[in-house]
């Protein structure tokens, strides 16, 4: 008889957070009709999703004006990278083909991939990185002596 307390006090939390999450969960959160499809969502904003705005395009939408660029990338160490990671969302270029996207050249950029990673059972150890970014070539951009669209080549 010992056992029914813990048994209780289990089944009261249960029915504490079943009534907590009928508070917090909206009501129109689930699978809905279409099942898995779309997963879990809120059918109360589906209009939202419709309507919001996707600033990026990914690298295939800049292969016609920019072929020698992209078939470069696409040999690349680089080319699992899309264009937009480096030179910002496109989505508005098209409407301005002489309009330039803006390009971060910081080294903030490029830090976040070759920032030296010790951790071997990771893909990322892979990539050369330098242990010490802050004192290699300090207040230059990586671009000065770095070709980013032909990483092939160590140096320029």
């Amino acid at each position: 008889m010992h056992f029914l307390k813990p048994v209780w006090v289990f089944l009261g939390v249960v029915a504490l957070v079943l009534v907590v999450r009928s508070f917090i969960v909206p009501k129109g959160f689930g699978i809905h009709e279409k099942g898995y499809m779309y997963s879990w969502h809120n059918i109360h904003n589906i209009d939202w999703w419709k309507n919001f705005k996707v600033n990026y395009q990914g690298k295939e939408s800049c292969k016609d004006c920019h072929e020698d660029e992209y078939t470069k990338h696409a040999a690349s160490k680089h080319m699992n990278i899309e264009c937009e990671d480096c030179h910002g969302p496109s989505m508005e270029h098209p409407d301005d083909p002489n309009g330039k996207l803006p390009i971060d050249k910081s080294r903030a950029l490029c830090s976040r991939c070759h920032t030296k990673f010790p951790y071997l059972q990771s893909g990322r150890s892979k990539i050369k990185g330098y242990a010490d970014l802050a004192n290699h070539e300090p207040g230059d951009a990586c671009v000065k002596c770095h070709n980013p669209h032909n990483p092939n080549l160590e140096d320029m």
